[in-house]
Order: structure tokens, then C-alpha cells, then sequence
């Protein structure tokens, strides 16, 4: 289950399935994943194969040790830290700039 959203854009998608900043062919997807995050409690669910298809979860390194990656479509990717089947400060994010 999700637990919080913590930026702009993955609020914007969830609650209307749209965004400003994240381009208009990964609306779908990222919406797709969002709602496979917050109809389980098992990190496990995300690797389904083929719904949705190369997602990648990985987990993140350096100071972002805590957290774990899924691809919408790189550059973009939801970041989160999971915790006691919870799903805490889920982003849609391009962390790979800057």
C-alpha cells in the first residue's frame, strides 16, 4: 500500500491521472504501476513480468541507499522506500539528472 506521495507529479498522476511535467505517453504506465504499489504489501508483485514490461526495480545506492527504483520509461522512474509491506515517499522522478 502506498503510504504518502511525496512530490507533485505522482500526486498529480494518482488523483488525476495526468501531469504537467511528465510527458503525456507515460501518463498510463506510471499510473498502471502506481496502482500495482498500492494493491500490494509484497515488493515482490512489482517484478510481475510483462504487466507492466521492464520495469527494472533495482535498489538505489550511495545516499539514496534507503530508497528503490521501478522504470516508467527511462529517464523516469518511481522511487520509494518500502517498509514493513508499506510503500513510503513515492516519487516520479528523473533522478539520474544533476
Amino acid at each position: 500500500m502506498i503510504v504518502n506521495l511525496s512530490n507533485k507529479i505522482a500526486r498529480d498522476i494518482w488523483e488525476t491521472n495526468k501531469s504537467k511535467t511528465l510527458h503525456r505517453e507515460l501518463w498510463i504506465r506510471a499510473k498502471a504501476l502506481l496502482t500495482i504499489m498500492h494493491s500490494t504489501s509484497e515488493l515482490e508483485d512489482l517484478k510481475i513480468k510483462g504487466q507492466p514490461p521492464n520495469i527494472r526495480l533495482h535498489k538505489l545506492k550511495g545516499d539514496r541507499k534507503e530508497y528503490w527504483s521501478v522504470t516508467i520509461n527511462l529517464p523516469w522512474c518511481i522511487t520509494f522506500r518500502f517498509k514493513n509491506g508499506e510503500f513510503l515517499d513515492v516519487k516520479i522522478e528523473n533522478y539520474h539528472r544533476g
